[in-house]
């Protein structure tokens, strides 16, 4: 992919193939002229920023997974469970379909999508060509509608107001964190540009 001549792109809803503007522009956006599709767009977010949010994002995941979502204390006995915890709870009550639910989209395909996002971008701002770049693309773009953490958290704050008036309810370490999850999640995604990683690995594949 050459900065002097133009890039061709297809519309991925309606196939109309197009230039991309050049290169290097400080803020470019293009849309499909035939059926309205965003193909491109370049913000002012650095890519080192994005690696960032990434990698605090894979610290707030493992304290999220670490510590208790909620503490539940009834006539004197508490009780906590992690994500995990809740999963495995769920296992042994005979619901193995809801606890693989839980363990799917809260926890496996959550870190699928933090770490494929990472090894795309952290790599290339450091000047290597990661391999399976292709394959670990398709990857996120198969992690990501599957990742239902505010799902979740929209569940959890419908049983705290269900069991508040049954049980004193204590949000836990890892409600929070599954909070601040959801936002650099957000963040991250809203400064993933998968052509502008195209452009940098073959950048790196040609030098």
């Amino acid at each position: 992919m050459s900065r002097a001549a133009p890039a061709l792109t297809a519309c991925h809803d309606c196939d109309l193939l197009l230039r991309l503007p050049a290169a290097g522009r400080e803020r470019a956006g293009v849309c499909c002229p035939r059926c309205g599709a965003i193909l491109y767009e370049q913000g002012e977010e650095t890519q080192s920023s994005a690696c960032a949010l990434l990698l605090a994002g894979v610290a707030v995941f493992i304290i999220a997974n670490c510590y208790p979502v909620l503490a539940l204390e009834i006539a004197g006995n508490r009780n906590a469970a992690t994500l995990w915890q809740t999963a495995l709870a769920l296992q042994a009550q005979g619901m193995p379909e809801v606890a693989l639910l839980v363990l799917f989209t809260g926890i496996v395909m959550p870190a699928l999508e933090i770490l494929s996002m990472l090894y795309l971008q952290l790599p290339l701002l450091l000047g290597i060509q990661p391999a399976g770049f292709a394959v670990m693309m398709r990857l996120y773009r198969l992690a990501r509608p599957w990742c239902m953490v505010e799902v979740f958290l929209l569940g959890v704050l419908v049983s705290l107001v269900k069991l508040v008036h049954l049980a004193s309810v204590h949000p836990g370490i890892g409600l929070w964190a599954f909070f601040a999850l959801i936002m650099l999640m957000a963040a991250s995604a809203a400064r993933f540009r998968p052509h502008q990683l195209w452009e940098r690995h073959q950048a790196c594949a040609t030098a």
